[in-house]
């Protein structure tokens, strides 16, 4: 059995997250778990399925955006203990092009046991 859902386990992967310890974030998944990026060719985004491609799609990311971060804004956990979201606004400076990001968005986590089996993750386009 998995550690008990609550906003402190949403406030512990928000802080895995900010580590960019990609090992300690995995540590939160699912062996089987599945990572819905914001982005992609289809409207899910890049579903990343299993803590190796998960893990390989982070370093990647962190590799050019090394600083970062999710400011979380609020998070909460639904009665059944399920679900959990984490609404931030994430910044970072891409090291590729120079770009600034700083986006409002959010994680809908579903947990299964204690650990996450899916991550879908949002944010807001600026147009």
């Amino acid at each position: 059995m998995g550690q008990q859902v609550s906003e402190a386990l949403v406030a512990e992967i928000e802080s895995a997250f900010n580590s960019r310890d990609v090992d300690r974030i995995l540590e939160y998944f699912a062996d089987d778990g599945v990572f819905a990026t914001a982005r992609g060719p289809v409207k899910e985004g890049i579903e990343l399925k299993g803590k190796k491609a998960i893990g390989d799609f982070l370093r990647e990311r962190f590799s050019y955006i090394p600083d970062m971060y999710w400011h979380p804004q609020y998070r909460f956990v639904s009665a059944c203990g399920q679900y959990g979201v984490s609404y931030w606004v994430v910044t970072g400076t891409n090291q590729r092009n120079g770009s600034k990001l700083e986006l409002n968005g959010c994680d809908i986590f579903r947990f299964q046991n204690g650990k996450l089996i899916h991550k879908d993750t949002f944010w807001k386009a600026i147009e």
